[in-house]
């Protein structure tokens, strides 16, 4: 049997134990897992992050221009110091902004135009059917948004609408809810058939 198996079993139980109760098997698993995880997230930084784009780029090809993000990361470290603290606010400003610059947009396409172009459906279809999916996105967005308005209070139609919201909302948290459970018990599943078939060699 692989040695690497071996140890992906053994690990693979010792962390099942915390089914049980909390316990050092399964405290030192989970240290020895965040540990790793720590160790491999620096080596890929370093390789992808300073070799690959700063020390790469500087030797090889002379590209001076490196220097500036380079100077940038090492006064994030001036944190360190109460004296020159302050420095470290011009890497950070200039990160808040070029992030806020590339996301706002990436964000406003992907969570509001989208969504938006998702919501406006034909009721007819191009051979002349009716898209009784269309007429359900349409009826479950107003009532959720009739829910969320608050500047009336919920009596008559208005409160009916906004009932049939909350129907919409508890079928959209249940789908979520559902989803994340069967997420889970396929990781758990997988794992279980690890164990079984590589591992113990009782299933084929």
């Amino acid at each position: 049997m692989d040695i690497g198996v071996i140890i992906a079993g053994i690990l693979t139980l010792a962390i099942y134990t915390f089914l049980y109760k909390d316990n050092p098997i399964y405290r030192a698993a989970e240290s020895l897992l965040i540990g790793l995880a720590m160790g491999y997230v620096l080596v890929i930084y370093w390789q992808t992050a300073f070799m690959d784009r700063i020390f790469s780029p500087l030797l090889n090809e002379s590209d001076w221009w490196v220097l500036i993000p380079l100077i940038l990361g090492l006064l994030m470290f001036s944190r360190f110091s109460r004296k020159y603290s302050w420095l470290s606010r011009i890497p950070i400003a200039l990160m808040i902004g070029a992030g806020a610059g590339v996301a706002i947009p990436a964000m406003l396409y992907a969570r509001t135009l989208k969504q938006i172009s998702a919501s406006v459906m034909p009721l007819i279809t191009e051979s002349g059917g009716f898209n009784f999916e269309a007429l359900v996105v349409i009826v479950g967005l107003l009532s959720t948004l009739t829910y969320f308005y608050f500047s009336r209070e919920h009596k008559g139609i208005i409160g009916k609408v906004a009932k049939l919201g909350t129907y919409f909302l508890m079928l959209f948290f249940g789908a979520t809810f559902g989803y994340t459970v069967m997420s889970r018990m396929s990781t758990f599943i997988g794992r279980i058939d690890f164990l079984l078939s590589d591992f113990l060699h009782i299933i084929k």
